[in-house]
């Protein structure tokens, strides 16, 4: 029975693939892009604001300890009988299980969630919105928790500690309070342990906040008495998750707001100095810390006074006023008074002051005083009066000088020395409070990261994804809903870490570093050889993955079946059009002279041989294919100059090459013909995409030089789609996709921000249009962008540009109506995962349009690279 409902699953999900999928035919350039590639991870669709859904189940699914739990989940018939109150959680226990198996053998580069989606939305408040991720997290080990005891029931069902999901994700801590004189203790049980950002640097200040809470004086008893909180953790659980709150509610605006301070965190983390067994030793060391921290804060205190010495409301550094001083002491007087060098100053040009770094230094500070002023005859009428540069002493002794030398040198050398121990005891004080709990003794329980989850937006509204660490081939992958694509850990430091961005991490998932069954791969109980793909699933969901796999590989069949149906019609009537098209061979076999050697001239050959088709033929072959070979500027690109120069360029075969310039020596005025046209532009390996993607990037050109934005965007990303397919198929086939990216940049920038403004200006017709703006134009291209894993990085900050720039608008006030409207349109701006992508309709292929191709190419590269307005018309 539940084999044939695997069965019947595995149709519907096909269905539901296929559904979805004519939904979206605009995105479908090549069957190749739904297909996996070996054995690289699947991604998850997105089937409405489930972003959320798909990051935490890849962070669990891709835990092979995990993994393997579900899909080794199993109720037999007698316990389905008496579990009739648990059916939603043990229907999503078997989707889950499809979902997993699917993760793990299906052809497809992504799997479909929604049936499992499904059952989870009627356990949350509202179908619609975007749900909180850790609303889910936590339902969803409650609804695991509860499928793995119903499969106990055979032990002691309520014996929770055999259940393999507390095990798994459950520990215990210790709550500590001292009342009165006397202690008082707790024990409870703990999943995702939360933790405050605000107020902290890194995540071990944050477990340190969160285990010991200050001591408050009792108000209510006689005598003077303090109760305080300490938390220590009993057991720790194989996988930690710490959920970091970085929600709070402000009550003046009556809006939850997302906390984006900056919050670092360890690859690895030792959790000795939190354990209850070491409550003596980190309770020791915390005296210490508190010692060491007074004392750092008295010496910084002392280095600030040094830094900002004056009784005033300027401060500066006192070192320097002692130079500057010894500066002005030294510096040789002047019998002028301050009155008669300004009166003369009025009647001659100034020389430029020097700066005053020049005279920083003691040993040059005299003779600075004394500089001769450089004359400038470019900048000065005439040579500048001889005058000191600086406000000297009107008189000094040489006692005055000696003394005033003297002290100051002392003084800035006995100032500089005290600095610099300040600094040292600093340092010496920080090295020594950075590694307090660094010794091999509280360094036993290490703890090592294996997922980030990420938020992207505000409270409100956002987008969520993954990075998980592949502990196989030991790198980071980024999951991002439908998109898997290989990181690094900067990347994940710059999206997690927050303060910069709208983006940072709010959960983060660490395992036990000293269990290697949590990420060790299932192995063969005989063989005692790694399982990969479909060898780890259970027969029945390997039978399950098979049958998905086969209704993919048919629908795959119907979907080429229906392309080629659609490519093939003009190429058919050509075809049965021209039975009698003479050959190459034929028109060897006939008698005529044989082509001249390579550098003879028209001169050298009489006017026979000149006329001799054969002749003309492979002249005119041999000047196409040594031009085909010329490297040229873009400007002066030959493949649209004639139609055998891009098949020589892309290697298309002989027979093709030598027809095609038989049909044009056939009939001189066969390249008017439409019948022609067609079968040329859609025979040969010259598929239409080559003039639909010349057609696109002129037209969008032409518009970007008069300002038609959105027009011109729309064929930019119809140009950048049409040469990326073009280039799969060889470098020649398309351009270089930076030159398209750079317009398509500039158009998607400008048309933000006419959108922004239209929509922050209030008024309900010009909110509207900017709406239009950026559904018709600016979120299509961001989604095509999204999807590109070779997208330069030049876009990817462009593109989280204008998401930063939608989020902060949440911050600014505006009317209520105009907050509903930004909050619907911000996910469509941050989820980068849309399935369909729709794009209004690229310009036609007229047959006409096809003559002037290479004019209107030269006119639009001219363009580009002299950055001059082209009028082509």
């Amino acid at each position: 029975m539940l084999c044939r409902a695997l069965e019947a699953s595995a149709e519907e999900n096909a269905a539901r693939i296929k559904r979805k999928r004519c939904e979206a035919q605009s995105e479908m350039c090549s069957p190749a892009e739904w297909i996996r590639q070996e054995d690289w991870p699947v991604g998850i669709r997105n089937v409405g604001n489930t972003c959320w859904f798909s990051a935490v189940i890849q962070s669990l699914f891709h835990l092979p300890v995990f993994r393997r739990l579900v899909l080794n989940y199993h109720l037999s018939e007698k316990i389905l009988e008496k579990c009739k109150s648990h059916s939603r959680n043990i229907a999503f226990m078997q989707e889950l299980r499809c979902l997993f198996a699917l993760m793990v053998g299906s052809t497809r580069r992504f799997v479909d969630p929604s049936a499992a989606v499904e059952l989870l939305r009627d356990a949350f408040r509202t179908n619609e919105a975007q749900q909180d991720v850790s609303e889910f997290s936590h339902k969803l080990l409650d609804w695991l928790e509860d499928a793995f005891q119903l499969a106990a029931s055979g032990k002691n069902a309520e014996d929770k500690q055999h259940n393999p999901m507390v095990q798994l994700f459950y520990g215990t801590f210790v709550t500590e309070r001292r009342y009165e004189g006397k202690m008082v203790y707790n024990i409870e049980q703990f999943g995702q342990y939360p933790l405050q950002v605000n107020g902290f640097n890194n995540l071990d200040e944050c477990l340190e906040g969160a285990m010991v809470e200050k001591e408050i004086e009792s108000v209510h008893s006689e005598h003077h008495v303090t109760s305080g909180r300490e938390r220590w953790f009993k057991k720790l659980p194989p996988v930690l998750t710490f959920e970091l709150s970085r929600f709070e509610f402000n009550t003046q605006l009556g809006r939850p707001e997302k906390i984006h301070k900056k919050l670092e965190f360890p690859q690895i983390i030792y959790m000795d100095r939190y354990l209850h067994k070491n409550i003596e030793q980190t309770h020791e060391r915390r005296g210490e810390v508190k010692k060491l921290k007074e004392q750092l804060a008295v010496l910084q205190q002392k280095l600030e006074c040094y830094k900002n010495y004056g009784s005033g409301p300027t401060k500066y550094p006192l070192a320097d006023m002692l130079q500057f001083v010894l500066e002005f002491a030294t510096t040789k007087p002047t019998s002028v008074s301050p009155a008669e060098d300004s009166r003369q100053a009025a009647s001659s040009p100034t020389p430029p002051s020097a700066p005053l770094s020049e005279a920083i230094s003691l040993g040059s500070s005299v003779s600075s005083c004394q500089r001769t002023p450089i004359y400038k005859p470019f900048t000065q009428c005439r040579q500048p009066i001889d005058c000191p540069p600086h406000p000297a002493p009107h008189s000094i002794t040489e006692e005055e000088l000696h003394f005033a030398k003297t002290c100051l040198q002392r003084w800035r050398t006995e100032v500089e020395n005290d600095i610099n121990e300040l600094k040292a005891s600093i340092d010496r004080l920080t090295q020594t409070l950075e590694g307090m709990y660094s010794d091999n003794s509280l360094c036993q329980a290490p703890y090592r990261l294996h997922a980030v989850l990420v938020h992207e937006g505000q409270a409100s509204a956002g987008h969520y994804w993954a990075y998980i660490y592949d502990h196989a081939n030991q790198r980071w992958l980024k999951y991002n809903d439908i998109s898997v694509t290989e990181s690094s850990w900067d990347e994940l430091e710059r999206d997690s870490f927050g303060g910069m961005t709208n983006a940072s991490a709010y959960c983060l998932m660490y395992i036990d570093d000293r269990l290697p069954q949590l990420i060790t791969e299932d192995t063969d109980d005989e063989t005692g050889q790694v399982l990969h793909g479909m060898d780890s699933l259970p027969p029945i969901l390997r039978r399950f993955v098979h049958e998905d796999n086969r209704w993919f590989q048919q629908e795959l069949s119907e979907w080429e079946e229906q392309f080629c149906q659609t490519a093939t019609p003009q190429e058919e009537s050509t075809a049965s059009a021209e039975p009698t098209s003479p050959s190459l061979d034929n028109i060897q076999q006939s008698p005529v002279e044989p082509a001249p050697q390579s550098g003879s001239t028209t001169e050298e050959v009489d006017e026979g041989k000149w006329r001799s088709p054969m002749w003309a033929f492979h002249e005119e072959y041999s000047r196409l294919y040594e031009l085909s070979e010329e490297e040229t500027t873009p400007q002066e690109d030959a493949r649209l100059q004639h139609a055998l120069v891009y098949f020589f360029q892309n290697k298309a075969p002989k027979r093709v090459i030598e027809r095609t310039l038989l049909e044009q020596f056939t009939d001189r005025n066969l390249s008017f013909d439409e019948r022609c046209t067609q079968s040329l532009s859609g025979q040969n390996n010259c598929n239409t995409d080559e003039f639909l993607y010349f057609l696109c990037n002129m037209t969008a050109v032409v518009a970007f030089a008069y300002c038609r934005m959105r027009d011109a965007l729309n064929y930019l990303a119809h140009a950048y789609e049409t040469n990326s397919t073009l280039l799969r198929n060889g470098e020649k086939r398309g351009v270089d996709k930076s030159l398209i990216a750079v317009y398509r940049r500039k158009c998607l920038t400008a048309l933000n921000e006419s959108a922004s403004q239209l929509f922050c200006s209030g008024e309900e017709a010009k909110v509207e249009e900017g709406i239009v703006i950026m559904d018709e134009a600016v979120i299509p291209c961001l989604h095509l962008m999204n999807r590109d894993s070779t997208l330069p990085q030049e876009d990817r900050d462009a593109m989280e540009a204008i998401r930063s720039h939608w989020c902060c608008c949440l911050g600014r006030d505006m009317d209520q109506s105009l907050q509903v409207k930004l909050g619907e349109l911000l996910p469509r701006v941050l989820d980068g995962s849309a399935d369909t992508v729709v794009l209004k309709d690229p310009p036609k292929v007229h047959v006409t349009q096809v003559y002037d191709l290479c004019s209107r190419l030269a006119a639009v590269m001219e363009s580009i690279h002299n950055t001059s307005v082209v009028i082509v018309k």
